[in-house]
């Protein structure tokens, strides 16, 4: 076999594995993705806001699920209010300044969650530490959770109202599926508060 054939071989293989975890994944939580995205479409309706965050790969999909919801999905409609909480550079280096790194997002939740908001804690091991308070704080003060994350779920999965646990090892595949299921989300709570595309 060539080394031009094995790297093609290689390249689709990567793909199939990335296939089989979404078909995987969603064999699993069919119904929790659409129990999940009736609480988010009734926090929006009831004036409340998403609070999202992650870090590295992870803060990517927050700020792309948050500006999705504040910007557009697929139609033009009103905005809707979704933060993510790792794009504030001052405020996360104030925090992480003067109370350490695993507080820049605990912070921010103690201070911008109201009740009927909901939190989106992304973590592709389910132990990040600024991530983990931040959960913590949210559940003391009565805010809804929720998880992403894989493997075996980490702390996060036991802590969260609400869990997604991609069934892989493999950071790529994990973080591959949650923005997959931040785009499904995106779609069904922008369906049902304004309507399908025809």
């Amino acid at each position: 076999m060539s080394e031009k054939v094995k790297e093609e071989k290689k390249i689709k293989d990567l793909f199939t594995d990335s296939i089989r975890t979404k078909e995987l994944f969603i064999s699993q939580y069919a119904s929790l993705i659409r129990e999940v995205s009736e609480l988010i479409v009734s926090s929006f309706r009831n004036g409340n806001k998403l609070l999202l965050m992650g870090n590295g790969g992870s803060s990517s999909d927050a700020s792309h699920i948050a500006g999705e919801f504040v910007n557009r999905f697929q139609k033009d409609r009103p905005p809707l209010p979704a933060i993510a909480l790792n794009t504030d550079m001052a405020v996360i280096t104030s925090i992480g300044n003067d109370y350490g790194f695993n507080l820049i997002f605990s912070r921010q939740v103690e201070t911008l969650a109201k009740e009927g908001d909901i939190v989106i804690a992304i973590s592709t091991s389910g132990n990040s530490p600024n991530v983990i308070a931040a959960v913590e704080t949210a559940r003391k003060m009565g805010i809804t959770t929720i998880g992403l994350t894989g493997g075996n779920g980490g702390s996060l999965a036991t802590l969260v109202d609400y869990a997604f646990v991609v069934p892989s090892k493999a950071t790529p595949r994990i973080q591959e599926v949650h923005i997959t299921l931040g785009h499904v989300i995106c779609q069904v709570v922008e369906d049902a508060l304004f309507g399908e595309i025809v």
